[in-house]
């Protein structure tokens, strides 16, 4: 916590609105005047004026990071977070209830680094979808560079980048930092790239850089200046800002370290007196808003701000139940050393003092200069669409998959070597075990396919991939072939079952398993970013049974079922749909 911040007295009533600050309260405007030495009440003609705070912020800033190509989110998991129609809904809801500026740190426009050449059709028609929308629906007024920017080489790089640091000659458009004004308050924006993370580009030093470009932005006139910088970690984007000063907000793309939503920093980070660091979520899960109000005076503050404040609350009660029970070990361990002791105690005792000012008074105005409330907004389902994006965005699904089929129809079939055992679909396992299949076929693995035909993305080359048998193995399911070989059949766990179906189940040696390698199911489909449940015994249980691992299933014993799981997940994050949604 910034120690310019004031600890207001608590709340009483007041009449009067607070436009979007409504969700604060009425009780904490008064707090802020409190903090400010400001009273509130009615004067005589001629009388004293009474000096009231900003009935909303001057502007608010909405950052992204790593968006990595992604216009939604697979649908997979239980509470699938960002989508870009949300992500538009959301910033044009805000554009009618006060100034909006747009940023995003860069990573933008692929999903990888690199691309191999069957992805690039779909890549390409997704990045003009980003690129588009950004322009058109969301407004983005500056865009950093990303490693991810660059997958198809400098001359596919759009829109012109910030990045005052980039070498001449590297074909990569760029344009120069800019002053926006917004509410009456002029704004620089200038865009970084750290030394050594765009593998093959020059860059400059880009502490001179930056100083400069400061320098100039403030010589135009901004009273807020805004970094997009693009490092490999989170210390190297601090230590830039440090170094450069002059900065009020460091907006940080990180690439590949950037954090998926579990581990989302939810409050700003001041990296130097008045500069402030923040970190949005990739893949647009978690898009970072920033409300500020510009003031007289110098010095920009964190006020911190409900949203902070809920979840540094959530952080508290979670740490100090860890140090209470430490603390009574260590009474029990008469080797304890007692100034670590001594040290816990006094962490506990500031963390329940923090968590009693939280509860007094979650926004905190400092008594002079501009400050800022900060909120980590996760892009979730409930949130309402934009409807023009998501058109949008169901028109590039069908043209993404019609451009995936014709690819993958143009490519040669790769000969399946002799000897070698081919995917010959559950039909053909049926002819012997109908038992095994007719159990199959009440699983969600027989349904797989239509998962992705309900949402239109059966020809997508970032889901097909599990929700098929034999995905690009010799004679397994393709993009050009799959017929037969739709869903999570027999032979994705078994192997392939060619030569046991042609020997009537008498090869020798075997060539089916009995099951697959218990990590194979989290390495290749059921991963943290696609399963959020994911539990392999949970899961295992609705899939064998009467007839098929019948043993197996009563060795599991009771216990929850993937069914379980999953439906307390969905649970949890509720059945609302946001106004306008269609998935």
């Amino acid at each position: 916590m910034s120690a310019k911040l004031l600890a207001p007295p608590r709340a009483v009533p007041v009449a009067g609105a607070l436009g979007v600050w409504g969700a604060l309260g009425l009780g904490l405007f008064v707090v802020a005047l409190g903090a400010l030495g400001m009273t509130v009440g009615c004067s005589s003609k001629g009388g004293a004026k009474v000096e009231t705070l900003p009935a909303k912020p001057t502007f608010t800033i909405f950052a992204l990071a790593e968006t990595r190509g992604q216009i939604g989110p697979c649908g997979c998991t239980t509470d699938p977070l960002g989508d870009l129609s949300r992500t538009a809904a959301m910033v044009a809801q805000a554009r009618r209830e006060g100034p909006v500026l747009v940023v995003d740190a860069g990573g933008l426009l692929y999903s990888q680094p690199q691309l191999s050449e069957a992805f690039v059709a779909q890549e390409e028609l997704k990045a003009d979808l980003l690129v588009n929308s950004y322009r058109d629906s969301l407004g983005v007024a500056a865009i950093g560079l990303g490693v991810s920017d660059l997958a198809r080489g400098a001359a596919k790089v759009r829109p012109a980048r910030q990045a005052v640091n980039l070498a001449a000659g590297t074909g990569i458009p760029v344009e120069a930092p800019k002053v926006i004004e917004l509410g009456g308050a002029k704004v620089g924006v200038l865009g970084l790239v750290a030394e050594g993370v765009l593998p093959g580009v020059s860059v400059s030093d880009p502490v001179a850089a930056g100083k400069a470009a400061v320098a100039d932005l403030r010589g135009r006139g901004a009273r807020f200046v805004i970094a997009l910088v693009s490092a490999d970690n989170k210390a190297a984007a601090s230590a830039l800002a440090k170094s450069i000063g002059g900065i009020d907000l460091v907006v940080a793309g990180l690439g590949q370290a950037a954090p998926e939503p579990d581990r989302i920093e939810p409050m700003a980070d001041e990296v130097a007196d008045g500069s402030f660091l923040v970190i949005p979520g990739n893949r647009g899960q978690v898009v970072s808003r920033i409300d500020v109000t510009m003031r007289e005076g110098d010095g920009m503050t964190d006020a911190f701000g409900r949203a902070a404040a809920a979840a540094r609350r959530e952080e508290i009660g979670r740490r100090i139940p860890a140090i209470e029970a430490d603390l009574v070990r260590f009474a029990a361990d008469s080797s304890a050393d007692p100034a670590f002791v001594a040290a816990k105690k006094r962490e506990l005792a500031s963390l329940q003092e923090e968590l009693a000012q939280l509860d007094r008074a979650p926004l905190r105005v400092p008594a002079k200069g501009s400050y800022f409330t900060f909120e980590q907004v996760r892009i979730s389902k409930k949130l309402a669409c934009d409807l023009p994006v998501q058109e949008a965005t169901a028109q590039y699904f069908r043209a993404a998959g019609a451009a995936n089929v014709t690819f993958a129809q143009s490519q040669p079939v790769q000969p399946v070597a002799k000897g070698v055992a081919t995917y010959v679909g559950s039909q053909a396992c049926g002819t012997c075990h109908d038992t095994a299949v007719e159990f199959w076929k009440k699983t969600r693995h027989a349904g797989a396919w239509e998962t992705l035909v309900k949402r239109g993305q059966e020809f997508d080359l970032e889901c097909i991939s599990c929700h098929v048998t034999g995905w690009n193995k010799p004679g397994g399911a393709t993009l050009a072939k799959n017929e037969g070989l739709r869903d999570v059949q027999c032979e994705v766990c078994h192997g392939p079952a060619s030569i046991h179906v042609a020997k009537e189940g008498d090869d020798d040696p075997k060539t089916l398993v009995g099951g697959p390698d218990p990590a194979m199911c989290a390495k290749q489909c059921h991963t943290k970013e696609h399963s959020d449940t994911f539990a392999y015994d949970a899961y295992l249980r609705d899939i064998v049974g009467p007839g098929h691992g019948e043993e197996r299933r009563k060795a599991l014993g009771e216990g929850p079922t993937g069914h379980d799981l999953r439906s307390a997940g969905l649970a949890r994050a509720g059945k609302e749909l946001g106004t306008g949604c269609t998935k």
